[in-house]
């Protein structure tokens, strides 16, 4: 296999592997409306940001999979992570909680991997500027 073909590939699969986590995580908590709207709650934040986390997740993580705006998309959930592993997993007198906290601290760092390197050729991106280029 090409260099070119396995770097594509990778990212390709590395974005897929990245947002299927966040567009689940939305999509979840539309089921679950009210309990997660009441855990952000207990920790002192608004239920009214709900919305715009659902929206952050299900947006930012297709966004990441089809390769569009793949930068700003990738910045937006690197932060967004960064502050829930800050707000939900700071205890660290609970071995869960520093796991997870490194485990969003790791993601939040493939996050900013790929606003550094960009989607690749197999995005969408990539897709509209050879259309326009051919134009």
């Amino acid at each position: 296999m090409k260099s070119q073909t396995l770097s594509n590939l990778s990212l390709l699969s590395g974005r897929a592997m990245l947002s299927a986590m966040f567009i689940m995580a939305g999509i979840s908590k539309i089921g679950a409306y009210a309990g997660t709207q009441a855990y952000m709650e207990s920790v002192g934040l608004p239920g009214l940001l709900l919305p715009a986390v659902i929206t952050l997740e299900i947006a930012g993580g297709l966004a990441i999979l089809v390769g569009y705006q793949t930068r700003v998309a990738a910045l937006l959930l690197a932060g967004f992570t960064l502050m829930a592993a800050i707000v939900f997993h700071s205890d660290f007198s609970q071995q869960m909680q520093t796991i997870l906290f490194t485990k969003n601290i790791a993601i939040a760092g493939a996050f900013l991997l790929l606003y550094a390197q960009g989607p690749g050729d197999w995005s969408l991106s990539r897709s509209n500027k050879a259309a326009r280029v051919a134009a």
